[in-house]
């Protein structure tokens, strides 16, 4: 997109939430860098909402920990920015504020679910924003808002004081107009946190490098077939070759459990999520129960009207693939299909120094346009693989199909994430 787009009251971008304000300290590395925040990361005396009507004035007495770290390094918080509710889907159109409109075709979703940061980003509102990816959630709007997403290896980053949906897949991560400003925001929020046990002591130092001479790049035929928009496959495909061009080598791979990822991901998701949201109930905060009716029927009322379509699905299915005699049927099942998606990953990895494809099968697509739950669910088919084996993935911009953005998806080895940011810098200086 050329140019900075100005942003008037009546316009429906919605990349800012209505709740925010100025936070910045004097000196530090990102001193005076508007950085936006999304809507699930908790931030002390500022609302917090998940885009949900049942978090609706809960304002936070704490900073998650990636907060605190941005504020000891000057950024200027400026704001919440929206999402889909609870980071349920792939458009941020699942919102109770309403969607987000992606600023490169104002007819077309950003993705999702961290689309408000994606699309504040590529308006040109902020130079850097958070958001959290569980199976997509940063490269998807990364690809179709034509910037850079990171999503880190599972652990490098802290989870604390991210509101969780679902704890063993999703991790915070950063997007910029640049590899540098997302090599930049990662050295900030990275390194070990106590108050989190899957936090890992693997502090990020980096300054990117383009030299990739030598370097090996595994393509998967199952990132380039059915599903896969020809026109998409193509743009990425010649992003490859200008890999090539700077001294990389293609390796053709396979990985034969793709055909259960997308199943296996949606399981275990939304049992996750049935335990993890059980807890909002509109007792502290959210739309006030009916104290006068009994516990399960203002329990019940409450997160029927508080909680959106999607949210309410998710719960259910996850409900359902948890209760008695359903457990072994679903949930253990998707767990032997997640560990062979990591077994294929590690096997992948003895002969490759990275991982590359599509970010996402299609261009972003028009509001409204997937209706169906099913058809959404297809959109993460390629970004999920990554979040159920816990390994780092890039999206970068790579050029343009239907005149709308295309990303180019690297994925590394677990806690390699340098390297992905190496090959994306690589690549962005070389059509710079």
């Amino acid at each position: 997109m050329a140019g900075t787009i100005t942003f008037e009251p009546e316009d429906r971008y919605n990349a800012f939430l209505t709740h925010g304000k100025n936070v910045s300290h004097g000196s530090g590395k990102l001193a005076g860098v508007a950085v936006a925040i999304k809507d699930n990361i908790t931030t002390k005396d500022i609302e917090t909402t998940c885009a949900s009507k049942i978090l609706k004035g809960y304002v936070p007495p704490y900073d998650a920990h990636v907060i605190g770290l941005l504020k000891a390094e000057g950024a200027a918080i400026v704001g919440k920015t929206n999402m889909d509710e609870f980071g349920m889907g792939s458009s941020t159109e699942n919102s109770a504020f309403g969607p987000t409109l992606n600023p490169c075709d104002t007819s077309r979703v950003p993705g999702g679910s961290s689309g408000g940061s994606a699309a504040a980003v590529a308006a040109g509102m902020v130079r850097m924003a958070l958001g959290s990816d569980t199976g997509g959630s940063i490269r998807c709007p990364a690809s179709f808002c034509g910037i850079v997403g990171l999503k880190p290896s599972y652990g490098r980053v802290s989870r604390y004081g991210l509101i969780a949906y679902s704890n063993s897949l999703e991790q915070i991560g950063p997007l910029g107009k640049t590899t540098t400003d997302v090599s930049t925001l990662m050295s900030v929020i990275a390194g070990y946190d106590r108050h989190d046990t899957t936090s890992q002591n693997k502090p990020y130092n980096h300054t990117p490098d383009a030299k990739i001479k030598g370097l090996k790049i595994g393509i998967p035929q199952e990132y380039f077939g059915k599903g896969v928009d020809p026109q998409v496959g193509d743009v990425v495909k010649r992003a490859i070759g200008r890999l090539e061009e700077l001294g990389a080598t293609t390796v053709p791979c396979s990985i034969p459990s793709m055909e259960y990822a997308l199943a296996a991901y949606y399981v275990t998701c939304t049992c996750e999520a049935s335990s993890n949201l059980a807890r909002f109930d509109g007792v502290r905060y959210g739309p006030a129960p009916d104290t006068k009716k009994p516990w399960h029927d203002a329990y019940t009322e409450v997160r029927s009207a508080a909680f959106g379509t999607e949210v309410r699905r998710r719960i259910m299915l996850g409900t359902f693939a948890l209760s008695s005699g359903y457990y072994g049927k679903y949930y253990a099942k998707a767990q032997v299909a997640r560990a062979n998606v990591r077994a294929d990953f590690n096997r992948i990895f003895k002969d490759v120094d990275v991982i590359a494809g599509p970010t996402m099968p299609t261009v972003a697509f028009r509001l409204k346009e997937k209706s169906d739950p099913l058809s959404m669910y297809l959109a993460d088919i390629l970004t999920v693989p990554a979040n159920l084996a816990g390994i780092p993935a890039i999206s970068v911009p790579c050029g343009k199909s239907e005149g709308m953005p295309v990303g180019l998806q690297i994925m590394g080895r677990m806690f390699e994430d340098e390297r992905i940011v190496d090959v994306a810098y690589a690549y962005e200086q070389a059509v710079s």
